[in-house]
C-alpha cells in the first residue's frame, strides 16, 4: 500500500496487469501490439538495464527541477528582504527599481537555465524511493530557502549602511546609524557636511549626500547581490553534497554562465551605461569589501547540507 508498483511484461496476458500498474513496461521488440498499447513504457531494446537508466535520469532531473526553484526562490526571497529591511529601517534606498531589473536579467537567465544541467549525484541510485505525494518543495526545503533569502537581504542591506556608517576607505564622510536611519530629518540637523566624492560637492545642499552621495554605496549593494547569487548557484549544483565533493565545474554550463553575468555586470561598472544603472567603478578596496559580504553564504550552505545530511542519515528524510 502507497507504493509505487511496476509490472514488465510482452504478452496479450500481461495487458490488463500493465494498465492496472502504476508503470507498466512493456518489450518494444518482442511484445505484443496489445501490451505495447496498456503499457506507460516500452524498451526499444528489451533490455532491462535501461529502466535502471531511465530511473537514474528521472531522479537526475527532479533533482534539477528542484535546483532550479531553490536557486529562484531563494535569490528572490533575498530581494524581497533587501526592500523590506530598508523599508523597516528607513534608511535609503539600497537598490533602485532598474537595478534590481538588471539584477534579474544578469542572475535568473543564464544560471538558472544551466542548472538544468547538473549531472546525477553520486549515489543517487541508492537513495531510497520518494513518497507518492512527496511535493518539490518540502518544509525543510523552504526554511532553507528562507534562511538563504534572509542572508542575501542582510548581506545587501549590510553593506549599504556599512560603507555610510564604517568604512572610510575613501575618506567620505561618515555617520551614524541613527542619522542614517533618520537622513529624512537632515535639514534639521544642524551644522551638518559631507566631504566631496566622487566628483559631487554637497556644499549646497549637505542632505543631498544621502541621496545623490550613495552612488558607492548603492554599487556595493548591487554587486553584493549579484556576486552573492552567483555563489548561491554554485551552492545549487548538489542539493545536499558538499562543495567540496560536488564542485560548480562538474557543470560546465554553470561555470560559462556565471562566468558571463559577472562580466556583463562589470561591463556596467566600468564603461559609460554606468550612469544608466547609476553606479560607479570599483577598486579593490571595495572588491573586498564585496567578498566579505558575498562568500559567508557558502558557508551557511554549506552547514545546511549538514544538517539536511544528518537528517537523512537518522532516517529524518524531508517530509
Amino acid at each position: 500500500q502507497d507504493e509505487i508498483v511496476a509490472m514488465t511484461g510482452d504478452g496479450v496476458n500481461d495487458a490488463p496487469a500493465l494498465k492496472q500498474a502504476d508503470i507498466g513496461v512493456a518489450m518494444g521488440m518482442g511484445g505484443t501490439e496489445v501490451a505495447k498499447e496498456a503499457s506507460d513504457m516500452v524498451l526499444a531494446n528489451d533490455n532491462f538495464s535501461s529502466i535502471v537508466a531511465a530511473v537514474e535520469q528521472g531522479r537526475s532531473i527532479f533533482k534539477n527541477m528542484k535546483a532550479v526553484i531553490r536557486y529562484l526562490i531563494s535569490s528572490n526571497i533575498g530581494e524581497v528582504a533587501s526592500i523590506f529591511l530598508t523599508a523597516a529601517l528607513g534608511i535609503p534606498e539600497s537598490l533602485a527599481p532598474v537595478q534590481l531589473l538588471w539584477v534579474n536579467l544578469v542572475t535568473d537567465g543564464l544560471p538558472a537555465t544551466a542548472l538544468g544541467f547538473n549531472p546525477p549525484d553520486e549515489g543517487v541510485m541508492s537513495e531510497p524511493p520518494r513518497r507518492k505525494d512527496e511535493g518539490l518543495i518540502s518544509g525543510w526545503a523552504l526554511f532553507r530557502y528562507l534562511m538563504i533569502g534572509l542572508y542575501v537581504g542582510l548581506a545587501t542591506v549590510g553593506v549599504f549602511i556599512y560603507w555610510f556608517t564604517t568604512d572610510d576607505f575613501d575618506g567620505h564622510t561618515l555617520v551614524s546609524l541613527d542619522q542614517l536611519m533618520n537622513w529624512g530629518q537632515c535639514s534639521a540637523w544642524g551644522g551638518f557636511s559631507a566631504e566631496p566624492i566622487l566628483g559631487m560637492d554637497f556644499s549646497a545642499d549637505a542632505c543631498t549626500y544621502f541621496t545623490v552621495g550613495k552612488v558607492k554605496a548603492a554599487t556595493l549593494s548591487i554587486t553584493v547581490l549579484v556576486m552573492i547569487q552567483l555563489l548561491n548557484a554554485f551552492n545549487a549544483v548538489s542539493e545536499d553534497g558538499s562543495l567540496l565533493s560536488r564542485p560548480p565545474w562538474l557543470n560546465p554550463y554553470l561555470v560559462t554562465a556565471c562566468a558571463i553575468s559577472a562580466i556583463l555586470h562589470c561591463i556596467i561598472l566600468y564603461t559609460p551605461p554606468a550612469q544608466i544603472f547609476g553606479v560607479c567603478p570599483l577598486d579593490g578596496h571595495d572588491w573586498v569589501l564585496v567578498a566579505a559580504f558575498s562568500l559567508p553564504v557558502l558557508l551557511l550552505d554549506e552547514l545546511l547540507k549538514y544538517i539536511s545530511r544528518q537528517r537523512s542519515s537518522s532516517g529524518q528524510f524531508e517530509a
